[in-house]
């Protein structure tokens, strides 16, 4: 994950054609960076930075060095988008602004992991989505506001653990409902006056209601893992899969291990992003099929080959950086066949003989994947997971980027925004807004931010209130919601007829009568967390 900055973008000039572009890199990155356009172009051929291999040299040295005359790829667009340069990790998509791992999609801003959806914002693992706006791990959902963790829903707000659900408010653990207000069965008529009660467009009443939501979530009764048509698994949001163990956000996948961020490889280990294909190990970024790679760092269509760079369709490479349907190649020198297997197994022997350490002291052979210093640790999705201050990355020997400073001028601070979204007028996007957080929290805040044309419009067509945080501390709002991808093994804690805090009264008998469930399972909720953890056969009695 150190080596997949999704959201740190850079304004940065071709090196190929001067043009201004956005990049990963940071201005001061010792890395040739080539816009899209260049990069993909057949003006430069990457086998012209080919070298012999180094034998009085450890592997990896050898490989950074190839890797900083190698032209990168100023950001990762693959297939065609349109009007979505502020955006990172985007393929088939349109209109898409600071959004990030974006596929098939249109009209997107401020949201990750989104598939298949259109006009959406601030949205997280959104699969099939429209008009939503703080949808998170959801799919086929239509005019959804404040959502987690539902599927099939249409013009409702502020759900939790919802399916085939329509105009339904403040609601949690409904199958096929309509015009439930706060989990109680309305009429059309009694659900449109309750609703028609509450000042939706008041930014004062929203955050009240999110208070109500987050106790609501907090009582609901949970599902040891979000986990649908998949059989013998162990993870959390996984759908459609089989044999996946200790992994996350796993479609389509079948015998995988220790991944995230899968959709359809098979018989895989140690992933974290991966589409089809089979055979793969650590890797990431391993995209549109491919296999029996190892150590792949984004590939597209890559077969028998090992530690290599962003190589596209090609097979039998060995440490090889931006090769494009090439094979039998080490470290961008092209080799015959024969002269390419016999070398590889030496290399791999030099490897383990010559190992390299890195400047935390880390021990690198063969079997290793990369070290991680092509960016700074907080510029990459680790930090997301694995957030870490700035002292304790540079104790581990890793690499920080403090925020360049920039002479922002604020035009609005947060607390004077108008609270009703009805009561904004067109100039707010002319304006500058100062973030509520400032520059103190962890969450690489902007400490200022705008509001542009479209996502005023879309504010009051969906009744949203101004944020008064910037884009990136929204964004980390939502990764406190997502639970962690980390496992513990639990009990179900359904004590027989209630559950063990006893506030969830159980509507149904179960398997164990009036003695506590004797299942076990491996959950993401902490042993130490208050929510009521349910196995999955006590859970579908109670929500079917």
């Amino acid at each position: 994950m150190m080596f997949r900055n999704e959201r740190s973008l850079y304004r940065a000039t071709c090196n190929r054609c001067k043009k201004a572009i956005f990049s990963t890199y940071a201005p001061e990155s010792p890395y040739t960076v080539y816009c899209k356009e260049c990069w993909f172009s057949d003006t430069w051929d990457p086998l012209e930075y080919g070298v012999a291999y180094d034998w009085n040299k450890p592997f990896f040295e050898q490989f950074d060095a190839l890797k900083i005359r190698v032209p990168r790829i100023a950001t990762m667009h693959v297939k065609m988008n349109t009007n979505s340069e502020y955006a990172n990790f985007l393929g088939e998509s349109k209109n898409v602004y600071l959004a990030y791992s974006i596929l098939r999609s249109e009209n997107i801003m401020y949201s990750r992991v989104v598939d298949d959806s259109r006009d959406c914002i601030d949205c997280s693992d959104l699969q099939h989505g429209e008009l939503c706006y703080e949808t998170i791990q959801s799919d086929n959902m239509n005019r959804a506001r404040y959502v987690y963790s539902c599927t099939n829903c249409i013009n409702s707000s502020f759900l939790f653990d919802c399916v085939n659900c329509q105009n339904c408010f403040m609601s949690s653990n409904l199958r096929s409902k309509q015009y439930v207000f706060r989990n109680r069965q309305l009429s059309k008529e009694a659900y449109k006056a309750e609703l028609e009660k509450i000042n939706r467009d008041s930014y004062r009443v929203t955050q009240t209601l999110l208070e109500e939501y987050r106790h609501m979530m907090r009582v609901a009764l949970h599902k040891y893992a979000d986990m649908l048509k998949s059989v013998n698994c162990i993870g959390d949001n996984i759908l459609d899969s089989k044999n996946v163990r200790y992994s996350f956000d796993i479609y389509n996948t079948e015998d995988c291990k220790y991944s995230d961020r899968l959709v359809g490889p098979k018989d895989s280990y140690d992933l974290y992003g991966a589409a089809a294909g089979e055979l793969h190990y650590e890797g990431m970024a391993v995209t549109y099929g491919g296999h029996a790679t190892k150590f792949c760092l984004i590939g597209d269509d890559m077969r028998d080959s090992a530690y290599t760079d962003y190589c596209l369709h090609s097979s039998n490479l060995f440490g090889c950086i931006g090769l494009k349907k090439k094979k039998y190649c080490i470290l961008n020198k092209e080799y015959t066949q024969s002269e390419y297997e016999a070398l590889v197994p030496k290399i791999i022997a030099h490897m383990n003989s010559v190992p390299y350490t890195d400047p935390g002291g880390r021990v690198y052979r063969y079997g290793e994947f990369f070290p991680p210093y092509q960016y700074a640790y907080n510029e990459t999705l680790a930090h997301e997971d694995v957030p870490l201050t700035k002292q304790e990355v540079l104790a581990r020997g890793y690499q920080w980027r403090d925020p360049d400073h920039r002479e922002l001028k604020i035009k609005r601070l947060a607390e004077t925004l108008p609270d009703d979204i009805r009561e904004v007028d067109d100039a707010i996007t002319n304006e500058i807004l100062g973030c509520e957080h400032g520059a103190k929290c962890n969450e690489q805040c902007t400490t200022a931010f705008k509001i542009t044309p479209q996502e005023l419009q879309f504010y009051k067509q969906m009744q949203i209130p101004l944020p008064r945080l910037c884009p990136n501390c929204r964004h980390y709002a939502r990764l406190k919601i997502r639970n962690p991808h980390v496992l513990w093994r639990r009990t179900c804690r359904c004590a027989g007829t209630v559950s063990e805090s006893g506030t969830w009264k159980n509507t149904a008998a179960h398997f164990h009568g009036a003695a506590h469930c004797p299942n076990t399972f491996e959950t993401t909720y902490a042993p130490d967390r208050s929510e009521i953890v349910y196995c999955e056969q006590c859970y579908q009695q109670e929500i079917s």
